[in-house]
């Protein structure tokens, strides 16, 4: 039979190669069905979308001025970047533009290879991301472990809240390298020369927006608290600084600053800086993802969106972009619901620079440092924070351990501490964890019960080795693929270690299980894997019964046994597992 008649040779396999291409391209592309529920009730994007242009603008124009570039250019950014990352990017809550931490990277290119060098280096990043998206790179975040997320997301609003130490203060010109030491000589000078006023306005804001929050979740309170203080300054004529002037327009699109003689110089700055894009971004959607119930981000795409920003951006002038916690974070604690609040910030910083500059000049700097302060107290979830923290001491050594580098240092840094602290650490665990044992080969292992159970619509799964972050989420890919059953046995005496991830994917599977009502039991579970299992919230009593925790297998068959035939009796069996 010749190949071609061969529905399995290779024009059928080569077929399916190219399917399986096209499917991927597709899963990458944005989608109507994103947009409908914001063109059906669009006031909550199009409010919060507002408030991130507010804390956004001060943002932009500062880091656009720390790169070397200049106001326009982080104008531009926030506008360009922020648009085509809202719509092509993989998170509806994820807004991006200039960052603090891709401005301490830029600075020396800026310094080697001058303004036409960064936008080179921006348009070259961009093609990375681009290629990096489509090679399914994004995925690897998945594996970060929660510890590092938790300690990352804290240290981060550690870092928001020490940047707006100057501004909150009425200092102008602190100096320091790492953000710590600039907030640091603000508190100095300050109190060389203290002044109420301005402390006083950004503490007032702050309090108002937290304590409003609270009581009136749907009111706007950081656009109430930042006009009514611009409204006063303004009556009062208080002497405090203020936004200022801003570029009245964007420039128009060009590739002149492209110079092919130079790019092979460029290429190691344009990787720095597609990896710091790429970290940062995908770092910002899972935490968005976490303080938005039943959110969960597409990371190739996102590396796709912000792939497609950083080329879009330099043809306007603008400097690389990467998502952006702070503001993504207002985002979410605005009231956002989908993508449209993230093109409305960018759409809205646009219409600002046209129609709307002198306005906007004359809001007080330290109105939007109190937005920020309040913004990361609202960041940090306490709860998450305590349940990683009780859950076992290796989990919190690289919470801490996380956290400390990202103020201390940087985010790329404390990233790369925190997965190596948990891999070491997960390595040392199983490595005192593991032993060998002798199984007679005669044992039945309950093969031909649990295909009886089957018929039953009764299935038992058994959890062996360590559950770790990097294990834990393929458990959970392979347990939600159940289904046509109504009960599921999880037998877990032969689990050797569990960290707070694991407990927490346990509890995600749980909860999915349930959820379709499929009722979940646990057998042979050891004591020392409670203490993160409870920790992480996955029981709500101590009573075992209730909990469905069962000190063997038979005795959860027979539970099992009396939920899917009522007419069965709940009896203790023989005790082995």
């Amino acid at each position: 039979m010749s190949e071609l008649g061969d529905p399995n040779g290779p024009a059928s396999t080569t077929g399916g190669r190219v399917a399986g291409a096209v499917r991927s391209v597709a899963e990458l592309m944005p989608r109507w069905s994103e947009w409908k529920p914001a063109l059906r009730a669009p006031g909550a994007d199009l409010l919060s979308g507002l408030i991130v242009a507010l804390v956004a603008l001060p943002l932009a124009l500062g880091f656009g001025v720390s790169s070397g570039l200049g106001a326009a250019a982080g104008l531009a950014t926030a506008v360009i970047a922020g648009a085509v990352a809202a719509v092509f990017g993989g998170s509806r809550f994820q807004v991006s533009g200039p960052t603090g931490a891709m401005t301490v990277v830029l600075v020396p290119i800026v310094a080697q290879h001058g303004p036409a060098g960064v936008l080179a280096v921006g348009l070259i990043a961009g093609v990375v991301l681009v290629g990096l998206a489509f090679a399914g790179v994004g995925r690897a975040v998945r594996y970060m472990p929660a510890p590092v997320i938790e300690g990352f997301t804290a240290g981060i609003a550690v870092v928001i809240a020490l940047q707006q130490v100057p501004a909150a203060l009425g200092i102008s010109g602190a100096e320091g390298e790492k953000v710590w030491q600039s907030a640091f000589d603000a508190a100095r000078k300050f109190a060389e020369d203290p002044s109420i006023l301005t402390p006083a306005i950004a503490l007032v804001v702050a309090v108002a927006i937290l304590i409003g929050g609270r009581f009136f979740p749907r009111v706007p309170f950081s656009l109430v608290a930042v006009a009514a203080a611009t409204v006063l300054a303004q009556l009062f004529g208080l002497d405090i600084a203020r936004i200022g002037a801003i570029p009245s327009g964007l420039s128009a699109p060009t590739l002149s600053f492209l110079d092919l003689g130079s790019f092979t110089s460029l290429i190691a700055p344009a990787l720095a800086v597609a990896a710091l894009a790429a970290l940062e971004s995908l770092l910002s959607a899972t935490a968005a993802d976490s303080m938005a119930v039943g959110a969960r981000h597409n990371p190739d795409r996102e590396l796709l969106g912000q792939g497609l920003a950083n080329i879009a951006a330099p043809l306007f002038g603008g400097v690389p972009a990467t998502g952006a916690i702070a503001r993504t974070a207002v985002n979410v604690r605005s009231g956002a619901r989908t993508r449209l609040a993230a093109l409305t910030h960018a759409l809205i910083l646009a219409a600002i620079v046209y129609l709307a500059a002198g306005l906007v000049a004359e809001i007080p700097l330290a109105a939007l440092a109190g937005v920020l302060l309040a913004t990361t107290v609202r960041m940090v979830e306490t709860a998450s924070i305590l349940a990683i923290a009780r859950a076992t001491r290796a989990d919190t050594i690289v919470m801490i351990a996380t956290f400390l580098v990202t103020v201390v240092f940087d985010l790329v840094t404390a990233v790369a501490v925190g997965v190596g602290f948990a891999a070491i650490l997960a390595l040392r665990a199983v490595a005192r964890s593991a032993r060998i044992e002798q199984v007679p080969l005669e044992r039945d292992d309950h093969l031909a019960e649990e295909h009886d159970l089957l018929r039953e619509n009764i299935v038992a799964y058994r959890i062996e080795g360590a559950l770790f972050f990097a294990a834990a989420h393929r458990f959970l890919l392979e347990l939600a693929e159940v289904s046509d059953v109504k009960v599921v046995i999880l037998r877990m005496s032969r689990v050797t270690a569990l960290d707070a991830t694991g407990a927490i994917v346990l509890k995600d599977a749980i909860a999915k299980l349930e959820h379709r009502h499929i009722t979940v039991l646990i057998s042979g579970i050891k004591p020392e894997h409670m203490r993160p299992l409870d920790a992480v919230g996955v029981f709500t009593t101590t009573d075992n019964e209730e909990r469905h925790i069962f000190e063997t297998t038979p005795r959860a068959i027979s539970y099992a046994r009396m939920l899917v035939l009522p007419d069965s009796r709940y009896a203790a069996t023989s005790p082995e597992d």
